[in-house]
């Protein structure tokens, strides 16, 4: 049985005010998504992504993969179909399903070199393909039957790097791209793909008014106090780092702090919804995301590309390592911006993980290809510089996005070097599961194509357990953070660095105390 067709479409709402839109898509889903290049348009948050991605597991097709078992003997990943309320449990990996699904071509995607070249519809999909009006953002064609979603930080635990600590939220969840709307930055034009009502229902006047939403309001949560990270923990976890380094264990580690309150309201979309469009005001950013999975919430102001793949195989990374705060007084700030790229400490930390992103891109690219085009580079975003560089690679015969994906995560910037052993220094100092930070999140297309960010800048949302004390008060809010110690890093300088990182997602009103 086939549920109705899936068109495209150029849709006749207002691109430049995407929150009442997300509202309307998202309204009373238990899983939504908005990939969201918050820095765009000639927004402050620095170089801006073409798209943004908003969609909702909900029409043909809907299909929602959760993972809690990373690392387990016998994983099962819980397959849902939410507009049936079904969860079928499947044995295996989220990864294994994830590849399953690729390697069965359902929806090739969209072809905007193909079909008519006139008219407000694309061709009919019925899983042999879907053709697009002439001018439809290339995006389409990786959207449909892809997904959406996270990989926790212990899905390393899958890929041969063992877990210590269990994540209080689910190691992955993807969410099957059925219904969504693609904003083309660059052309300033919006883009549907779903069944026909379900597009016409975002253009009706009722549901979609255009305009800016109201000002971001969380009754209950706009003023809370998060703990500040223990300062004597920190120096001596850093500590740890340096006789670790002095003893030739690892060059480089990432160590983060985590810090966490209950809010004055329970978790619910209109508590989450808030919180994120009050952050993405305070810190736009180009790798923003937010996806609402029901128990739980992810709400990333992320600079940074983890790893992109196109149609042609080419793979791109852009680990950041050195940060320095904006400042208001334009000398000043391009004073900071210079001694950030001048910085040896900083230096060293971003060509180390810029040379494992290589080693990491040569297990599946022709080691031919791997290049560096850019090292170093300084970007500016609304709070922060950054030292940026950029990693590239062509994928070898035979290897997919998803073995890319693989061979690199978790993220260089977010381990440290030599990846493996470093992580193993990471869980005995850190004593916790980092959960969704540190992780990715972004879409994987079916046609072989990928982009991802690091989960960093970010705060997130989940119910309590009900067997934790106080579980009844309200949702749990964690937010993580940390830098990366090398040889001649300063545990004070350090621990300073932390807190700015912790500080950069707070929603106004938010403070570390």
């Amino acid at each position: 049985m086939t549920g109705p067709a899936v068109v495209v479409r150029r849709l006749r709402v207002d691109p430049a005010a995407p929150e009442p839109l997300f509202e309307r898509i998202a309204a009373g889903a238990e899983y939504a998504y908005w990939l969201d290049s918050s820095s765009a348009r000639d927004r402050r948050g620095g170089a801006a992504s073409r798209y943004s991605v908003l969609g909702v597991a909900s029409g043909a097709g809907a299909r929602v993969l959760r993972y809690e078992t990373a690392g387990l003997p016998e994983p099962v990943t819980d397959v849902l179909e939410p507009d049936a309320g079904t969860r079928t449990p499947r044995r295996g990996s989220v990864l294994e399903l994830l590849a399953e699904e690729a390697g069965k071509g359902e929806a090739p995607g969209a072809d905007p070199g193909e079909g008519p070249a006139a008219g407000p519809d694309a061709g009919t999909s019925d899983g042999t393909g879907l053709t697009a009006p002439e001018g439809a953002p290339p995006i389409l064609r990786n959207l449909l039957g892809g997904y959406v979603g996270y990989l926790g930080y212990e899905m390393k635990a899958d890929l041969g790097s063992p877990n210590r600590h269990l994540s209080q939220t689910p190691d992955a969840v993807w969410i099957r791209v059925s219904r969504c709307v693609v904003l083309d930055h660059l052309r300033g034009e919006a883009w549907g793909l779903g069944d026909a009502g379900w597009l016409e229902g975002l253009e009706a006047p009722a549901s979609y008014a255009g305009g800016a939403a109201g000002p971001p309001s969380v009754p209950g949560a706009g003023d809370v106090v998060l703990p500040t990270p223990d300062r004597t923990d920190y120096l001596q976890a850093v500590q740890e780092c340096l006789a670790e380094i002095c003893d030739g264990n690892s060059y480089e580690i990432c160590l983060t702090a985590e810090t966490s309150a209950r809010l004055g309201v329970g978790l619910s979309f209109e508590v989450a919804w808030g919180l994120y469009r009050a952050q993405r005001a305070a810190n736009p950013a180009p790798h923003a995301a937010f996806l609402w999975c029901g128990d739980h919430a992810v709400l990333s102001s992320s600079p940074e590309r983890f790893l992109s793949v196109d149609e042609d195989g080419w793979c791109e990374a852009k680990p950041i390592k050195g940060t320095a705060p904006r400042s208001p007084d334009p000398r000043t700030d391009a004073e900071r911006a210079a001694a950030l790229a001048a910085d040896p400490k900083t230096r060293a930390e971003n060509l180390m993980i810029v040379d494992l992103m290589r080693n990491d891109l040569s297990r599946v690219c022709d080691p031919a290809t791997v290049q560096v085009p850019v090292l170093m580079g300084v970007e500016s975003y609304a709070t922060v510089h950054q030292l940026v560089s950029t990693v590239r690679g062509r994928l070898r015969a035979g290897a997919t996005a998803l073995d890319a994906v693989a061979s690199c995560f978790p993220g260089g910037s977010m381990t440290g070097a030599p990846k493996a052993r470093t992580m193993e220094i990471i869980e005995r100092l850190e004593g916790r599961a980092r959960g969704v930070y540190s992780g990715a999140v972004g879409y994987l297309g079916p046609g072989g194509a990928a982009d991802l960010s690091i989960v960093i800048r970010t705060a997130v949302l989940s119910t309590p357990a009900a067997s934790e004390p106080d579980a009844a008060v309200g949702a749990l809010v964690r937010i993580a953070a940390g830098g990366a110690i090398v040889a001649d890093s300063d545990p004070h300088e350090e621990y300073e660095e932390m807190l700015a990182k912790l500080r950069a997602p707070l929603p106004p009103g938010w403070r570390l105390g």
